[in-house]
Protein backbone atom coordinates (compact mmCIF):
# COMPACT_ATOMS: atom_id res chain seq x y z
CA UNK A 1 0.00 0.00 0.00
CA UNK A 2 1.31 3.22 -0.92
CA UNK A 3 0.17 5.29 1.70
CA UNK A 4 -1.39 3.88 5.45
CA UNK A 5 -3.30 6.36 7.75
CA UNK A 6 -2.78 5.06 11.51
CA UNK A 7 -5.18 6.50 14.10
CA UNK A 8 -3.44 5.72 17.51
CA UNK A 9 -6.33 5.19 20.16
CA UNK A 10 -6.23 4.79 24.06
CA UNK A 11 -10.28 4.67 25.58
CA UNK A 12 -11.49 6.99 23.01
CA UNK A 13 -14.69 4.99 21.74
CA UNK A 14 -16.45 7.66 21.32
CA UNK A 15 -13.78 9.53 19.06
CA UNK A 16 -13.93 6.86 16.86
CA UNK A 17 -17.68 6.72 16.88
CA UNK A 18 -17.92 10.34 15.73
CA UNK A 19 -14.17 10.89 13.85
CA UNK A 20 -13.73 7.36 12.10
CA UNK A 21 -16.32 7.50 9.66
CA UNK A 22 -15.15 10.42 8.01
CA UNK A 23 -11.66 9.11 7.53
CA UNK A 24 -12.58 5.80 5.69
CA UNK A 25 -15.10 8.23 3.63
CA UNK A 26 -12.22 10.37 2.59
CA UNK A 27 -8.81 8.44 2.61
CA UNK A 28 -9.59 4.77 1.32
CA UNK A 29 -8.58 3.56 -2.08
CA UNK A 30 -6.91 1.42 -4.06
CA UNK A 31 -3.41 3.58 -2.96
CA UNK A 32 -4.89 4.37 0.67
CA UNK A 33 -5.61 2.71 3.72
CA UNK A 34 -6.61 3.14 7.38
CA UNK A 35 -4.99 1.35 10.04
CA UNK A 36 -5.99 1.83 13.89
CA UNK A 37 -3.45 0.90 16.41
CA UNK A 38 -4.64 0.56 19.56
CA UNK A 39 -2.61 1.39 23.27
CA UNK A 40 -4.16 -1.26 25.31
CA UNK A 41 -7.64 0.61 25.84
CA UNK A 42 -9.70 -0.26 29.02
CA UNK A 43 -13.09 0.79 27.45
CA UNK A 44 -14.64 -0.73 24.80
CA UNK A 45 -12.46 0.80 21.86
CA UNK A 46 -11.18 -2.88 20.21
CA UNK A 47 -15.17 -4.15 20.75
CA UNK A 48 -16.71 -1.42 18.52
CA UNK A 49 -14.00 -2.19 15.92
CA UNK A 50 -14.66 -5.91 16.01
CA UNK A 51 -17.97 -5.35 15.78
CA UNK A 52 -18.85 -2.12 13.30
CA UNK A 53 -15.58 -2.19 11.59
CA UNK A 54 -15.05 -5.96 11.13
CA UNK A 55 -12.69 -5.48 8.26
CA UNK A 56 -10.60 -2.51 9.46
CA UNK A 57 -7.01 -3.33 10.16
CA UNK A 58 -6.30 -3.22 13.99
CA UNK A 59 -2.89 -3.32 15.93
CA UNK A 60 -3.36 -4.15 19.12
CA UNK A 61 -0.44 -3.25 21.55
CA UNK A 62 -0.15 -5.02 24.87
CA UNK A 63 0.18 -1.80 27.12
CA UNK A 64 -0.29 1.59 26.91
CA UNK A 65 2.79 3.05 25.14
CA UNK A 66 1.66 6.43 24.90
CA UNK A 67 1.99 8.71 21.77
CA UNK A 68 5.34 8.38 20.50
CA UNK A 69 6.36 4.69 21.48
CA UNK A 70 2.97 3.92 20.59
CA UNK A 71 3.34 5.19 16.73
CA UNK A 72 6.82 3.60 16.81
CA UNK A 73 5.76 -0.02 17.51
CA UNK A 74 2.96 0.39 15.22
CA UNK A 75 4.94 1.49 12.11
CA UNK A 76 6.64 -1.23 12.45
CA UNK A 77 4.09 -3.82 11.48
CA UNK A 78 3.27 -1.35 8.74
CA UNK A 79 4.81 -1.08 4.96
CA UNK A 80 4.25 1.80 2.74
CA UNK A 81 5.92 4.89 0.90
CA UNK A 82 4.01 7.62 3.11
CA UNK A 83 2.12 7.23 6.79
CA UNK A 84 0.29 9.59 8.20
CA UNK A 85 -0.10 9.76 11.82
CA UNK A 86 -3.24 10.85 12.73
CA UNK A 87 -5.56 11.72 16.02
CA UNK A 88 -8.69 10.08 16.99
CA UNK A 89 -10.17 13.47 17.32
CA UNK A 90 -9.67 14.80 13.49
CA UNK A 91 -12.59 14.82 11.33
CA UNK A 92 -10.89 14.71 7.54
CA UNK A 93 -12.55 16.38 4.23
CA UNK A 94 -12.36 14.68 1.13
CA UNK A 95 -9.97 14.58 -0.89
CA UNK A 96 -7.44 15.59 1.93
CA UNK A 97 -4.93 12.95 1.24
CA UNK A 98 -4.19 13.51 -2.14
CA UNK A 99 -2.77 17.25 -2.13
CA UNK A 100 -0.26 15.76 0.14
CA UNK A 101 1.32 12.63 -1.42
CA UNK A 102 1.37 14.44 -5.10
CA UNK A 103 3.33 17.22 -3.63
CA UNK A 104 5.71 14.63 -1.67
CA UNK A 105 5.56 12.62 -5.07
CA UNK A 106 7.11 15.45 -7.30
CA UNK A 107 9.40 16.57 -4.29
CA UNK A 108 11.54 14.20 -3.37
CA UNK A 109 14.07 16.56 -1.02
CA UNK A 110 10.13 17.04 1.54
CA UNK A 111 10.32 14.31 3.94
CA UNK A 112 7.19 15.16 6.13
CA UNK A 113 3.99 17.42 5.29
CA UNK A 114 1.19 18.63 7.22
CA UNK A 115 -2.33 20.12 6.15
CA UNK A 116 -3.97 22.97 7.06
CA UNK A 117 -5.63 22.22 10.69
CA UNK A 118 -8.34 24.43 11.93
CA UNK A 119 -10.77 24.27 15.63
CA UNK A 120 -13.38 21.88 15.53
CA UNK A 121 -15.52 23.69 17.86
CA UNK A 122 -14.80 27.25 16.00
CA UNK A 123 -14.08 26.14 12.30
CA UNK A 124 -13.32 29.49 11.12
CA UNK A 125 -10.48 29.63 13.14
CA UNK A 126 -6.86 27.74 13.40
CA UNK A 127 -6.41 24.98 15.69
CA UNK A 128 -4.04 25.89 18.37
CA UNK A 129 -1.62 22.81 18.02
CA UNK A 130 -0.65 23.06 14.14
CA UNK A 131 -3.21 25.98 12.34
CA UNK A 132 -0.86 26.29 8.86
CA UNK A 133 2.76 24.89 9.81
CA UNK A 134 5.10 24.77 12.63
CA UNK A 135 7.54 27.19 13.88
CA UNK A 136 10.12 27.59 16.87
CA UNK A 137 12.20 30.86 17.88
CA UNK A 138 15.57 31.06 19.36
CA UNK A 139 15.06 29.86 22.77
CA UNK A 140 12.75 26.36 21.89
CA UNK A 141 9.54 28.04 22.20
CA UNK A 142 6.80 26.34 19.53
CA UNK A 143 4.50 28.90 17.61
CA UNK A 144 2.80 28.61 14.52
CA UNK A 145 1.48 30.48 11.12
CA UNK A 146 -2.17 31.24 12.52
CA UNK A 147 -0.92 30.90 16.77
CA UNK A 148 1.29 33.17 18.34
CA UNK A 149 1.32 31.32 22.30
CA UNK A 150 -2.43 31.85 23.43
CA UNK A 151 -3.90 33.71 20.43
CA UNK A 152 -5.32 31.67 17.81
CA UNK A 153 -6.44 33.55 14.52
CA UNK A 154 -9.13 33.20 12.23
CA UNK A 155 -8.61 31.41 8.93
CA UNK A 156 -9.17 34.07 6.62
CA UNK A 157 -7.32 32.51 3.55
CA UNK A 158 -3.88 34.62 5.02
CA UNK A 159 -1.72 31.57 4.98
CA UNK A 160 -3.09 29.38 2.28
CA UNK A 161 0.23 28.90 0.42
CA UNK A 162 2.63 26.17 0.48
CA UNK A 163 5.90 26.94 2.54
CA UNK A 164 8.47 25.28 4.54
CA UNK A 165 7.92 24.78 8.21
CA UNK A 166 10.02 23.82 10.99
CA UNK A 167 7.35 21.42 12.25
CA UNK A 168 4.42 19.44 11.22
CA UNK A 169 1.77 18.80 14.04
CA UNK A 170 1.55 15.03 15.11
CA UNK A 171 -2.47 15.57 15.13
CA UNK A 172 -1.72 15.09 11.33
CA UNK A 173 2.04 14.29 10.22
CA UNK A 174 2.10 12.10 6.95
CA UNK A 175 5.63 11.08 6.66
CA UNK A 176 7.75 9.36 4.25
CA UNK A 177 8.01 5.62 6.41
CA UNK A 178 11.88 5.10 5.14
CA UNK A 179 12.55 8.83 6.69
CA UNK A 180 11.10 8.30 9.95
CA UNK A 181 12.55 5.20 10.59
CA UNK A 182 16.40 6.80 9.68
CA UNK A 183 15.33 9.55 11.82
CA UNK A 184 14.82 7.37 14.42
CA UNK A 185 11.13 8.11 15.03
CA UNK A 186 9.56 9.78 18.00
CA UNK A 187 11.53 9.67 21.07
CA UNK A 188 9.89 7.38 23.20
CA UNK A 189 10.92 8.87 26.50
CA UNK A 190 8.62 11.79 25.92
CA UNK A 191 5.32 9.69 25.97
CA UNK A 192 3.63 12.58 25.08
CA UNK A 193 3.86 16.14 23.55
CA UNK A 194 6.99 17.81 21.44
CA UNK A 195 7.61 14.57 20.13
CA UNK A 196 6.86 15.80 16.80
CA UNK A 197 8.96 18.63 16.81
CA UNK A 198 12.04 17.09 18.01
CA UNK A 199 11.71 14.45 14.97
CA UNK A 200 11.13 17.48 12.56
CA UNK A 201 13.99 19.42 13.93
CA UNK A 202 16.34 16.01 13.09
CA UNK A 203 14.94 16.16 9.33
CA UNK A 204 15.59 19.40 9.03
CA UNK A 205 19.02 19.26 10.50
CA UNK A 206 19.90 16.45 8.28
CA UNK A 207 18.62 19.17 5.05
CA UNK A 208 15.58 17.18 4.52
CA UNK A 209 12.74 19.19 4.60
CA UNK A 210 9.02 20.32 6.37
CA UNK A 211 6.18 21.58 4.42
CA UNK A 212 2.45 22.68 5.05
CA UNK A 213 0.23 22.06 2.29
CA UNK A 214 -2.65 24.36 2.83
CA UNK A 215 -4.98 22.78 0.16
CA UNK A 216 -5.23 20.06 2.75
CA UNK A 217 -7.78 20.60 5.83
CA UNK A 218 -8.86 19.09 8.72
CA UNK A 219 -10.36 19.82 11.58
CA UNK A 220 -9.13 18.83 15.12
CA UNK A 221 -10.56 18.78 18.66
CA UNK A 222 -7.30 19.09 20.44
CA UNK A 223 -6.83 18.73 24.15
CA UNK A 224 -8.71 15.45 23.86
CA UNK A 225 -6.19 13.44 25.79
CA UNK A 226 -5.41 16.75 28.60
CA UNK A 227 -6.31 20.02 28.69
CA UNK A 228 -4.35 23.13 28.31
CA UNK A 229 -3.96 23.50 31.37
CA UNK A 230 -3.68 20.25 32.85
CA UNK A 231 -0.47 20.28 34.81
CA UNK A 232 0.63 17.19 33.45
CA UNK A 233 0.13 18.51 29.97
CA UNK A 234 2.81 21.24 31.39
CA UNK A 235 5.01 19.31 33.05
CA UNK A 236 5.62 17.01 29.85
CA UNK A 237 5.38 20.57 27.45
CA UNK A 238 8.61 21.78 29.76
CA UNK A 239 10.22 18.75 30.24
CA UNK A 240 10.01 17.43 26.43
CA UNK A 241 10.80 20.69 25.24
CA UNK A 242 14.69 21.09 27.04
CA UNK A 243 15.05 17.50 26.26
CA UNK A 244 14.57 18.65 22.66
CA UNK A 245 16.96 21.59 22.93
CA UNK A 246 19.55 19.66 24.47
CA UNK A 247 19.23 17.02 22.26
CA UNK A 248 19.91 19.60 19.13
CA UNK A 249 21.21 22.42 19.52
CA UNK A 250 24.48 23.58 18.06
CA UNK A 251 27.14 23.57 20.19
CA UNK A 252 28.41 27.39 20.07
CA UNK A 253 24.53 27.95 20.93
CA UNK A 254 23.97 25.89 23.84
CA UNK A 255 24.97 28.10 26.48
CA UNK A 256 23.57 30.94 25.31
CA UNK A 257 20.35 29.63 24.68
CA UNK A 258 19.95 27.72 27.96
CA UNK A 259 20.94 30.87 29.83
CA UNK A 260 17.95 32.69 28.12
CA UNK A 261 15.93 30.00 28.34
CA UNK A 262 16.28 29.03 31.99
CA UNK A 263 15.29 32.98 32.51
CA UNK A 264 12.18 32.88 30.86
CA UNK A 265 11.40 29.74 32.23
CA UNK A 266 11.62 31.68 36.12
CA UNK A 267 9.47 34.32 34.55
CA UNK A 268 7.05 31.98 33.13
CA UNK A 269 6.72 30.29 36.82
CA UNK A 270 6.49 33.81 38.44
CA UNK A 271 3.83 34.45 36.42
CA UNK A 272 1.68 31.05 37.33
CA UNK A 273 2.35 31.98 40.98
CA UNK A 274 0.81 35.30 40.66
CA UNK A 275 -2.44 33.62 39.50
CA UNK A 276 -2.36 31.52 42.41
CA UNK A 277 -1.92 28.67 39.25
CA UNK A 278 0.34 26.54 42.09
CA UNK A 279 0.23 23.42 40.14
CA UNK A 280 1.44 24.57 37.08
CA UNK A 281 3.93 25.98 38.71
CA UNK A 282 5.09 23.09 40.29
CA UNK A 283 4.98 21.44 36.99
CA UNK A 284 7.58 23.47 35.33
CA UNK A 285 9.67 22.95 38.09
CA UNK A 286 8.96 18.96 38.54
CA UNK A 287 10.06 19.54 34.63
CA UNK A 288 13.19 21.21 35.63
CA UNK A 289 14.49 18.97 38.25
CA UNK A 290 13.36 15.76 35.51
CA UNK A 291 15.14 17.08 32.61
CA UNK A 292 18.66 17.36 35.00
CA UNK A 293 18.01 13.72 36.05
CA UNK A 294 17.29 12.72 32.63
CA UNK A 295 20.10 14.67 30.67
CA UNK A 296 23.25 12.52 30.86
CA UNK A 297 21.19 9.67 29.51
CA UNK A 298 20.58 11.84 26.32
CA UNK A 299 24.40 12.84 26.37
CA UNK A 300 25.18 9.93 22.86
CA UNK A 301 22.23 10.76 21.53
CA UNK A 302 23.12 14.90 20.86
CA UNK A 303 26.60 13.71 19.64
CA UNK A 304 24.40 11.73 17.02
CA UNK A 305 22.41 14.25 16.38
CA UNK A 306 24.99 16.77 15.60
CA UNK A 307 27.50 14.24 14.15
CA UNK A 308 24.62 13.64 11.67
CA UNK A 309 23.46 17.09 10.92
CA UNK A 310 24.37 19.19 8.14
CA UNK A 311 22.75 22.18 8.66
CA UNK A 312 23.90 24.24 12.03
CA UNK A 313 21.03 27.30 11.24
CA UNK A 314 17.92 25.73 10.11
CA UNK A 315 15.94 28.97 8.39
CA UNK A 316 12.54 28.31 9.84
CA UNK A 317 13.84 28.57 13.23
CA UNK A 318 13.08 31.99 14.07
CA UNK A 319 16.22 34.04 15.27
CA UNK A 320 14.39 36.14 17.63
CA UNK A 321 12.47 35.43 21.40
CA UNK A 322 8.42 34.79 20.39
CA UNK A 323 8.18 35.61 23.75
CA UNK A 324 9.42 39.20 23.72
CA UNK A 325 7.71 39.84 20.23
CA UNK A 326 4.44 39.13 21.97
CA UNK A 327 4.84 40.82 25.38
CA UNK A 328 6.46 43.18 24.55
CA UNK A 329 6.00 44.35 20.66
CA UNK A 330 2.55 42.95 20.43
CA UNK A 331 2.85 41.04 17.29
CA UNK A 332 0.30 39.06 18.02
CA UNK A 333 -0.48 37.15 14.60
CA UNK A 334 2.22 34.93 12.67
CA UNK A 335 2.06 37.46 9.60
CA UNK A 336 3.08 40.18 12.28
CA UNK A 337 6.12 38.64 13.24
CA UNK A 338 7.17 37.41 9.51
CA UNK A 339 7.44 40.64 8.63
CA UNK A 340 11.70 41.07 8.23
CA UNK A 341 12.11 37.36 8.74
CA UNK A 342 13.92 35.92 5.62
CA UNK A 343 13.39 32.38 6.27
CA UNK A 344 11.72 31.10 2.93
Amino acid sequence: MKTSVVILNWNGRKLLEQFLPSVLQHSLSDECNVIVADNHSSDDSQEFLRRYYPELPVIVLEKNYGFAEGYNRALQQIDSEYVVLLNSDVETTPDWIQPMVSYMDAHPEVAAVQPKIRDYKEKGRFEYAGASGGFIDRYGYPFCRGRILSEVEEDRGQYDTVIPIFWATGASLCIRQKEYIEAGGLDDRFFAHMEEIDLCWRLNARDRKVVCIPTSVVYHVGGASLSQDNPKKMYLNFRNNLLMIYKNIPQRLFYSTFTLRFFFDILACLRLLLHANFRSAWSVIDAYVDFLKMRSSYKSIRQENLRKAVKEIIPTQYGKSILIDFYFKTKKTFSAVERGWSWK
